[in-house]
This record gives C-alpha cells, structure tokens and sequence, in this order.
C-alpha cells in the first residue's frame, strides 16, 4: 500500500480492506509509520519518537489494525511516559495502569503508535508549549492547530493516521477539529469512563473522545469505547442500537435553533457566522425548522466554572509527593498553581452552584428544542503566537478571558454536558477549515450522528485536502494555504 493510497482511508475503510484480505495489518502499520514520519517533520505533532513496537492490541477487535495515537494528557497506558506539555515533569510521569479508556482502546484493536502534543497542562486553545514548539496547522503552516488536543488534530488531518485520542474540557476537541477540518464530537458527560483514577474529571466537565476525518469513523469507535467503568459515580443513558447503526437512518423534523452571537458578546469572524448560517440553511432545506434562538447562559457564572475547572487540572501537581519545578513551567501554570493554592472550599462551593446554573438553563433550552447550532469557533484558526501562555502578565482570570475571546462557544456545554458535534462544514475565502457546532439534549449522540450523516452527504468534505498530506506534494515544505477540494 502506498503513501497516497492510505492517506485516503478512513479507519472503517481500512479494516474494510483488511477483512477482505487486500493488505495485512502489518502491512497498513509499516506506512503509517512512514505517514507519521513524513508529516511530523512539516506539523510537529508528535510529543516522542514512536512506539516500537505499538502498544499491544487485541487482533480481532471492530477496528483492529487501524492506525492510532494518544495523546499527552492521558489515558493512562501502562509504561508509556506523560508530560503535559510540560518540562517541569522532566523524564515523565510513567503510568503503572492503563486507565479504562486504554483498555478500551486496545480490545477495539487500534494500534497505537504514539504520543501527541498539547499545551502545557491542557489549558490552552493552541498547542504552543515551551517543550515542544507550535504544532503547525497543515492547512497553513504559519497557523495554530487549536487546543489542546492539537497535535491529534494535526496528525489526523494531515492523513497520518485515520483516528487518534482526543478529550475535551472547555473546547479541546473541537475547537481542533475547527481549525483542522475534522469531525470532532464531545460525548454526553458520562458517555466515555474517565477511571479507575478519577471519578469525574475537571468537575465532570472534561470528556474522552477522538478526532475523525469521517463520520463512520466517529460512530464506529463511540460504539467501540461507550458504556461506563465499574465503579463510575453515573453513566448516560444506553443508546437504543449502535451508533454506527444510526448513519443510513435519518432524522426527523426538527426544531433547530441557531445562534451566532457569542453568550460574552465578544465579535465573531464573519466568515465563520457565514458558514453557521449556510449550514442553517441547509438543515431548512432538509426539511428542518430553524430559528434565531439561543439559550440563557449567565457568563460569568461560565467563567466562575471553567476557572474552578483550571484548579482541579493543576491539584493533582500539588498534591503529588514530588512537586514540579515552578521555574520549569510556563507562566500561566505558575500562576495557576499559585491561585489553586489560595483555592477555599466556599470557593468550590460557589463554583459548583455556577455549574448547577448554567446547566439548568441550557437543560431548560431543549426542553424547546431538538438541535443548537453554533459556530465552533470564534475566529478563523490563529496565527502562531497569538495566545501567549507564558506572558507573565496574565492571571487566571485574564487567561481564560482571552482563551474565551477566540472560542466561546465550546465551554458551556462542557459544563452542561450536552453532546456537541463540531462538523467541518465551511471553507474562508483562503482556504481555511470552519467548523460549526451542533449541540443535541443529553444522551442524544444518535440524533448528532443522524444528522451529521445527512449534513455529510448534503454539504460533502472529503475530498478537501490540506496543503500538508501524507503522501502528496504538500508534505516536502508548504509554507502557506495549499488546499485542494
């Protein structure tokens, strides 16, 4: 199988090729390796050299032999070493376990073949880190991947790899998607397990998932990795079929809302409105009932939560027996270790009240409505440089104040804890991926999946490829937009 070849699959396409017997796994597993070599050198999403040999699988799993990646904030997979974006950690912090997820991962038969980059701790919409350097968007090599799960983002967009981990806690998997061009869906809270280590992560409002290119893919391995952990404090509700059952099903009429305005008032790019309200359009065109509506979200109350959010990511580093060197971190993890110290129960307290009223607004919402449709992201994918996670200037408040300027519309339902799929649905005038956000009520994944199949086949993406791909001219040096539809 050649280079050009691979790059065209997705993984349900490439178990396809193997279970008729056209290509052996190791066969698919010796390109993707040249894959992740060939792109790495142009995207720099890689947070180490290779798995050699890849993390054991089990070899008849519904996606066995798929190429994979994890990415450098867990899960958990036992003897692989974790940074978090960060030179404080040093050599790593090496998992004695694998976390539920890994597991998961590894019986569905994903071959994993190695770490992806992220920001230092996780807490940032561009994956910038001091230890790494800038990931590099293969749309336009001069433009951030988002974040964090943005070395995934650029791997899977630049044909590398098919599929890779990715997790969300304000926006991680598809403010990436966004600016990549991928399908990037955050589950229903409850939907993934995030143990045996924590029992729920960030206050319940981070999410385990992955970046596709496709919509089967997404489907496929939801219905691989859902369900919940022994143990977990809750779980969404059962699907009623598998998921990957729902594609050629398709939705009924329903009442989508449609907003463009950001709940902080900050502008949005008109470029990216344009492209919310064409995929709007659409859906009217498919028999759907849209209007201009929008829930009644408290912005601060938002604020309050995702900056409690922040804390819980840095308590594990100041409960650990051997702390991170401050002076090893970049500026805003000092900061919010510092702020996390002075962190008060009554903070807690109030900030779990923030969480409660956010949710039953949006809760509220769809008792109205079957569908939201946002922009994903605030702004076209950024320049390299344009958020500055080590700016000494910045408090936790001031952060997340700039983080949310560019993607606002992500977080809230990360602490609400609707499923919300962002679909690469509009193109800006030079050739940059807009993502669009569609937001079903909880545990309703099958209407996303019912609805993005139609969007997919009515408003197609597939033959977009970025300027840097795996097996194409691209990958020898693009310094600029070089997409092909």
């Amino acid at each position: 199988m050649e280079l050009r070849e691979y790059a065209r699959y997705d993984g349900v396409g490439l178990r396809e090729l193997m279970a008729a017997g056209q290509v052996t796994a190791g066969e698919i597993e010796a390109v993707a390796r040249k894959a992740l070599d060939a792109v790495n050198a142009e995207v720099n999403g890689l947070a180490l050299p290779l798995f050699s040999p890849a993390l054991g699988h089990a070899a008849d799993g519904p996606l066995a032999g798929v190429p994979f990646l994890i990415k450098d904030s867990g899960p958990l997979a036992r003897g692989v070493p974790f940074f978090l974006g960060s030179r404080s950690l040093g050599p790593g912090v090496v998992a004695r376990h694998d976390a539920d997820l890994m597991t998961r991962f590894r019986a569905a038969g994903l071959v994993t073949l190695g770490l992806t980059t992220v920001p230092e701790m996780v807490i940032s919409f561009a994956t910038e880190s001091v230890r790494y350097g800038p990931t590099r968007n293969p749309w336009d090599l001069r433009r951030g991947v988002g974040g964090s799960s943005g070395g995934a983002a650029a791997l899977v967009a630049a044909g590398a790899v098919p599929v890779a981990h990715a997790n969300d806690g304000a926006g991680s998997l598809r403010i990436p998607a966004s600016c990549c061009g991928l399908v990037g869906l955050k589950p229903s809270r409850g939907r993934t397990p995030c143990g045996p280590d924590a029992g729920e992560v960030l206050f319940g409002m981070a999410h385990e998932f992955a970046l596709t290119r496709t919509v089967r893919d997404a489907a496929c391995m939801l219905d691989a990795v859902s369900g919940p952990g022994t143990g977990d404090k809750y779980t969404a509700p059962p699907p009623a079929r598998r998921y990957a059952d729902e594609l050629a099903a398709e939705p009924p009429r329903l009442r989508v809302a449609v907003t463009t305005q950001a709940w902080s008032g900050v502008a949005v790019d008109p470029e990216v409105a344009a492209a919310t309200r064409k995929a709007a359009g659409m859906l009217s065109e498919l028999g759907h009932l849209v209007t201009e509506a929008s829930p009644a979200v408290d912005w601060d109350a938002v604020l309050q939560g995702a900056a409690a959010g922040a804390v819980a990511m840095a308590a594990p580093l100041l409960m650990a027996p051997r702390r991170p060197d401050p002076a090893r971190m970049e500026a805003v993890s000092r900061q919010i270790l510092r702020e996390a110290e002075a962190f008060s129960a009554l903070d807690l307290i109030a900030a779990l009240d923030a969480h409660n009223r956010v949710s039953r607004a949006v809760g509220a919402f769809f008792t109205d409505y079957d569908l939201l449709v946002t922009p994903t992201l605030g702004q076209l994918p950024a320049p390299h440089g344009t958020l500055q996670y080590d700016n000494p200037g910045h408090t936790l408040a001031s952060w997340l104040q700039s983080i949310f300027e560019y993607g606002p519309f992500t977080v809230v339902f990360n602490i609400s804890g609707q499923p919300a799929l962002s679909l690469p649905l509009g193109r800006s005038q030079d050739g940059l991926p807009i993502g669009v956000q569609f937001v079903a009520p909880y545990g309703r994944e099958d209407l996303l999946f019912r609805l993005a199949a139609q969007l997919e086949r009515a408003m197609p993406w597939a033959g977009r490829i970025p300027g840097s791909f795996a097996g194409t001219a691209g990958v020898a040096g693009t310094a600029g937009v070089a997409g092909t539809d």
